[in-house]
Order: structure tokens, then sequence, then C-alpha cells
């Protein structure tokens, strides 16, 4: 039995990291959930962004977004990485319901220029 759910992560590294640094932190988190046989749908990489507060004292981190697809256990094997990695300022995963999932779809659709006439209609 396949008891596959969506989730979203959000990671928060350290911006002293070069770009090279930030991408094979990526990778690596990335790596760590297909390895577990997790599917990612979405990769959205927001950037270098300020923090409203301090964090471990720093002003900015480099944040990341991931949707995928995986199993439930794979969520506690990230999350051990996350706080085993020093470059990991801050993290979160939630899991998506179908309205999540949904917008989601519908986001990435808007913002790649795919919107069906009938979701055009409805805005």
């Amino acid at each position: 039995m396949d008891l596959k759910k969506n989730y979203e992560t959000v990671f928060i590294l350290t911006p002293v990291l070069s770009d090279v640094q930030m991408k094979d932190a990526v990778e690596k988190f990335k790596k760590i959930l297909t390895d577990n046989g997790a599917n990612i749908i979405h990769e959205d990489i927001w950037g270098l962004k300020n923090f409203a507060y301090p964090i471990k004292k720093k002003n900015t981190g480099f944040y990341t977004v991931l949707e995928f697809e995986a199993d439930p256990k794979t969520i506690s094997m990230l999350e051990i990485e996350y706080r085993r990695d020093e470059r990991v300022l801050r993290y979160i995963t939630v899991a998506l319901d179908k309205h999540g999932v949904a917008y989601n779809a519908k986001k990435r659709n808007k913002l790649s220029g795919k919107e069906t006439n009938n979701e055009v209609e409805n805005n």
C-alpha cells in the first residue's frame, strides 16, 4: 500500500555561502528526498531575503521551497539532515491537503502562463 502524501518544505540557508555552495546544499536535500522514494513536484528558489529579526546573528538568508510527494517516514529523515547541517538556519515542512495541492498547481500554472480559459474566466 502506497501512503505517499504531498508536502512542502521551506528551508533557509546561511547567507555566507557562495552560489555554488548554496546550490550544492539544495541538491543535497533534493537527493535525500529522491533517494528515499520522494517525487519532487516543484522547486522554487526565492534567493536572498531579509529577516524580520536576526537568526543566529544573521539578518539575511537564502530561501528555498520544495514541493514533493513522499512517504511520511521520509520527512523525519529529511528533518534530521536539516538539524545536522550547520548551513541551515531554519526549516519547516508541512503536509498539504487537497486544497493546498490545488492552490500550488494553480500558482505554478499562472507563473508559467498555462492558465486554461476556464481559470481565467473564474478570476
